[in-house]
């Protein structure tokens, strides 16, 4: 390898960072941008679902819009489906009725939108006037001449009667009593003169026997009259009651027609109102003034009229009078309750009650013939909510119920008549609860067919950029936010680039973005500015790392005090400086580290320190293995590896995860073996792959980042750099002070493809190529190393013989 070899070339300015050309913004600020709907060409995969989800009818291919937060998944969806749910028509409206036949379950009917309240409006005047006119049509002189005439009758065939028994018994010469309790009594006549019980007893025996027999003769005689007089007050109250009810048919004619003429073509109202008809007539004494002094003698328990006047309510369960279009309900705290509707209780002395007009509609009901959207985090923690839901879905209807526990006493309840459902149901969550929905419940798969899979990011062309700055002037016009300069856009669609690590991409977390704008216009603001521009934006980005980074701050300043050894200058050999990212909260930092290995004679092999200590994880024990696996390919065809070595994170005191120091692992070890010093002034992160290859890693951006801030701390000497894999390039968008530092000279970032690249760039030396005989050319790299190894298993041979 010569010192032409593109390794030793570093990177620009320009290839470190994606920057977009203020000047090819068409727009002088975001006011000036067009209201564009764009999502279908940066989401064409959950634009498909959607578009699917409305145009299937049925309950089964509802949708589950799966993407990470802080994508705007909510506000995605929302925005899709308002134009269209705009344009379609309002759903109908429910009411719950009291069923005159089964007091215990209620009946739905659904009637078109406005007219359920209308219903209530007009039932309850009616019903008003009708418990005034009723008692008032009682006190009219019409109903009191009819009154007096039944009573007359009767009257008149009561004295009759009663004549007729009078001379029955005189004429047997009796005396006949009836008192007011209908008690009859008989006493003889004796002499013109009534015997009294006293002296009856008085009588001799043979005649009071006469007398006896006689008056039971008399008695049975006289009785049948008695029943006849029974039987005449019998039809006078029963013609009383046929007054009243006739003056009750006659009242809800006059006042109640009107309501059921006007909504008579709605599908069970007819006979609702027929029963209801029937209800006033044959309780129509209800309806008459109750004497107040007795209300504290009426028993307890006994129903008062309010209780049953309660019955001719109407419940507007579901009103969608005022709804424009279908709607869309977006459900946050989704308890079975909210969700599902309940049964509602009141307590009167201690008791508690439920009626129909106590259902209460839940999301479920009130986004009935649109969407309904729901968290699934939020779902999943109310358990008897998602169970509820897949029931309504299943059956097509939704059933009110009280949800009671298995060892809870069952209190009486109503049961009302299910509602009909014709929605879409739209759960919103993360990609793990899809699969953990999808492989664990049979029931999701069948009701949720569609999934509408956000993706985090669009590739950064002309067109999405086009898409992209219609997605801002969009964003800061509903979040109020003051107009952004040609600069300040262009700013933001780099700052998306910078979020998704990627030059050649868009990030789609929207919700960031549009956090930096609200953060932007505030600086803005509090500068005296009517506008955002660039400045307002980079400190707005500068403030919100400042709010989070204190962390960040106290490492640095370890390293500062060198009580972190990392050294960012010099050469030594078995050491390299390696970068990692660490992570608090929402905050990603980089952090320089020193790997350092020793090798030496001994049968023990390579020692994973980490592994050892139990503090490296799984993909990092398997760089460890890919490292040695490349060891046996280049230098164990000819002999075997007989060594003992350690690698070792110095200061590191946390568990390490990930293989991207496996390039650095390597190229401490190799330095160790051949005896090249390493140059510290460079940070090397990359993994490696069993044939040499530096394969690409994540967060190579904050690394950089990390080793340029301990290098500046220190002062920059124009000889230190970071070596990252030639595939992270295109993830480079670093901050502007690192893009300067580059193009002045005083910080060096060079990509390679290959471990010997780096390890040329890292010790100065060539690593060489092995010849025929897998000998590599003397002066090389790879041949200090192959000595090297040849020798320690030389030396550890006469350990074998002992042993």
């Amino acid at each position: 390898m010569n010192k032409t070899t593109p390794a030793l070339k570093g990177l620009p300015g320009s290839k470190l960072r994606a920057t977009l050309d203020p000047t090819k913004i068409p727009y002088e600020t975001s006011a000036d941008i067009p209201d564009r709907n764009v999502y279908p060409k940066l989401q064409p995969r959950a634009i498909q679902a959607l578009s699917l989800a409305l145009e299937i009818k049925g309950n089964e291919h509802n949708l589950y819009v799966s993407g990470e937060p802080n994508m705007g998944r909510t506000y995605f969806v929302k925005s899709f489906l308002k134009p269209t749910a705009a344009k379609a028509t309002p759903p109908c409206d429910w009411v719950y009725l009291y069923n005159f036949e089964d007091n215990d379950r209620p009946i739905s009917v659904s009637m078109p939108a406005g007219k359920g309240r209308k219903l209530k409006v007009a039932q309850h005047k009616a019903m008003t006037h009708i418990r005034q006119e009723i008692p008032a049509r009682f006190e009219k002189d019409t109903f009191q001449k009819k009154h007096e005439r039944i009573v007359k009758k009767f009257n008149a065939k009561r004295e009759e009667l009663f004549n007729k028994m009078d001379a029955t018994a005189e004429k047997e010469n009796f005396s006949l009593n009836l008192d007011d309790e209908g008690v009859l009594t008989l006493s003889p006549i004796v002499d013109g003169e009534v015997i009294s019980d006293k002296d009856f007893d008085k009588i001799k025996p043979a005649q009071r026997k006469k007398l006896k027999v006689k008056g039971e003769e008399l008695l049975a005689g006289v009785s049948s009259i008695l029943r006849q007089i029974n039987q005449n007050e019998m039809d006078m109250r029963e013609s009383e009651n046929d007054l009243h009810r006739e003056t009750a048919k006659a009242v809800m004619h006059d006042c109640f027609t009107q309501v059921s003429d006007k909504f008579k073509s709605i599908k069970g109202l007819p006979e609702y109102f027929e029963a209801l008809v029937n209800e006033v007539v044959e309780n129509v004494d209800q309806f008459m003034p109750r004497d107040t002094s007795l209300a504290g003698l009426l028993p307890e328990g006994m129903p008062s009229g309010e209780d049953f006047f309660t019955r001719f309510e109407v419940n507007l369960f579901v009103d969608n009078g005022k709804t424009k279009g279908a709607p869309v309900v977006v459900e946050d705290h989704p308890t079975a309750f909210n969700l599902l509707g309940s049964i509602e209780r009141e307590a009167e002395m201690g008791a508690l009650y439920t009626d129909f007009t106590l259902i209460k509609a839940g999301t479920l009901h009130q986004a009935n013939g649109g969407f309904l959207l729901l968290n699934m985090e939020d779902l999943l923690s109310n358990h008897v909510s998602w169970e509820g839901l897949l029931r309504a879905l299943r059956s097509g209807q939704s059933r009110i119920e009280d949800p009671v526990d298995q060892e809870q006493v069952r209190a009486r309840t109503i049961q009302p008549e299910p509602i009909n459902l014709d929605l879409k149901i739209v759960l919103i969550g993360s990609d793990e609860h899809y699969e953990v929905l999808l492989y664990n419940d049979d029931r999701f798969a069948k009701y949720f067919k569609l999934k509408a899979h956000l993706q985090h990011a669009a590739t950064r062309n002309a067109a999405n950029i086009k898409n992209y700055i219609s997605i801002i002037g969009q964003t800061a016009r509903e979040t109020k936010v003051l107009p952004l300069t040609r600069e300040a856009i262009a700013g933001l669609v780099d700052f998306s680039s910078r979020l998704v690590e990627d030059q050649k991409r868009l990030s789609l977390y929207i919700p960031l973005v549009r956090e930096r704008m609200i953060e932007a216009s505030a600086f803005a603001r509090m500068a005296g500015k009517d506008t955002i521009d660039l400045e307002a934006l980079n400190e707005a980005v500068t403030a919100k790392d400042y709010r989070v980074n204190l962390y960040e701050e106290e490492f640095m300043t370890d390293y500062d005090r060198q009580v972190i050894k990392v050294a960012t200058d010099g050469q030594a050999a078995g050491r390299a400086n390696g970068l990692s990212v660490t992570l608090f909260g929402d905050y990603e930092f980089g952090l320089p580290h020193q790997i350092s290995c020793t090798a030496g004679v001994g049968h023990g092999g390579i020692l994973d320190l980490e592994r050892e200590a139990q503090m490296g994880g799984p993909i990092h024990t398997k760089g460890m293995m890919i490292i040695k696996s490349y060891l046996v390919r280049l230098f164990a065809q000819d002999k075997p590896i007989v060594m003992t070595g350690s690698l070792c994170f110095e200061q590191s005191y946390a568990g390490i995860e990930g293989d991207s120091a496996s390039g650095a692992e390597l190229a401490s070890l190799l330095s160790a073996l051949s005896g090249a010093p390493i140059n510290l002034s460079y940070a090397f992160t990359g993994a490696v792959s069993q044939s040499g290859a530096v394969m690409a890693v994540g967060g190579v951006n904050r690394k950089i980042e990390g080793f340029f801030e301990v290098c500046r701390r220190r002062k920059l000497t124009g000889k230190q750099g970071v070596i990252l894999p030639a595939d992270n390039v295109v993830n480079l968008m670093l901050k502007d002070e690192i893009v300067q530092a580059v193009e002045a000279g005083m910080f060096h970032i060079f990509p390679v493809k290959t471990i010997e690249e780096a390890m040329f760039i890292l010790t100065g030396m060539r690593c060489g190529k092995p010849d025929r005989k897998g000998k590599y050319p003397t002066g090389t790299l790879y041949r200090m190393v192959d000595d090297r190894l040849a020798e320690l298993a030389k030396l550890a041979v006469p350990g074998d013989k002992n042993e």
